[in-house]
């Protein structure tokens, strides 16, 4: 039965292509290890960040395991408040996974919504979507998101907002990273809306929403994927960017921004295992992404040749 399911999987033109991608094998592997382990924090990680017990300041600063005055009880060194790093690391990219797919979710389905509609209706609603996406797309990402987590900052109290922090913070980046889908939906609804089913699907008087959401969407879902996928990453490192600067979850929620945040005050004075574990951990967990985005870019391409 298994084996049958791996020969459907690699006799297929993207499950072959994958297989033979190692490049995307690779970054397959390390992405799900990484999600795998964030996802079961608790029975991963050697210890928990979050309990006091496991929590001593006597072993604050002590350095990895390879250099002078490690122990082999951490083995990436423990930060300033004496906290296991490879355990705070994972349950810091749990943060980091969590606010990335919420957001890139959120920023997908009001993308693909707008884009949808724009492009079957057109007319004014379409060149009203149209050229707000355009002075959106003006704006930097890290920029909307700063002005969106400022204006949130002043209609609610600060001890709400460190109660809403990653809520705010996932539609911060969510709306910020909603007109790439607006815009690739659009063309690509442009496009699908002339073919011949769509045309036999009026005549038979199927609604506008049915033709939109069934028949339509199902055909445009690849680039979307595709932009999902590349998005997750600039969503980590934007959930990163933010946090660094202060404005992300708050401290006593660690996230891979917030750990080289702290671990930066300590990078002149020889402890610089606080900054760089987190930053290395963040570079390989977006690039894994990249690389699996750039695989999906090319091989969901529709003129993928047939092998």
């Amino acid at each position: 039965m298994i084996s049958q399911v791996i020969n459907k999987i690699i006799n297929n033109d993207i499950g072959y292509s994958f297989v033979k991608s190692k490049i995307a094998v690779i970054s397959t592997i390390v992405f799900l290890t990484i999600l795998i382990c964030s996802a079961f924090a608790e029975f991963v990680a050697p210890y928990n960040p979050f309990d006091p017990v496991n929590i001593s300041l006597l072993d604050a600063f002590t350095p990895p395991v390879w250099i002078d005055g490690g122990s082999t009880n951490f083995v990436l060194g423990t930060d300033q408040q004496g906290r296991d790093m490879l355990s705070t690391m994972i349950y810091g990219s749990r943060i980091s996974l969590i606010v990335a797919f919420a957001s890139i979710l959120f920023a997908m389905l009001l993308g693909t919504f707008l884009g949808v509609t724009s492009g079957f209706f057109g007319g004014r609603y379409e060149i009203i979507v149209m050229r707000f996406t355009d002075v959106q797309l003006t704006i930097p990402s890290i920029l909307m998101a700063l002005l969106v987590d400022g204006i949130a900052r002043g209609f609610i109290s600060k001890s709400l907002h460190n109660d809403m922090a990653i809520y705010v913070l996932i539609f911060a980046i969510g709306i910020s990273e909603w007109p790439q889908f607006a815009r690739v939906t659009r063309a690509a609804t442009l496009v699908e809306k002339n073919k011949e089913y769509i045309l036999a699907s009026r005549i038979i008087g199927l609604s506008n929403f049915l033709i939109m959401f069934k028949h339509i969407l199902p055909n445009i879902l690849r680039p979307i994927l595709v932009i999902a996928t590349i998005g997750l990453a600039l969503a980590i490192i934007t959930e990163s960017t933010l946090s660094f600067l202060g404005v992300g979850v708050p401290p006593t929620t660690p996230s891979l921004g917030t750990l080289i945040r702290f671990g930066n005050d300590f990078l002149f004075s020889g402890e610089w295992w606080i900054t760089f574990f987190p930053a290395i951990f963040l570079v390989v967990l977006a690039l894994s992404i990249n690389l699996l985005g750039d695989w999906m870019r090319d091989t969901l391409n529709p003129k993928l040749k047939t092998r």
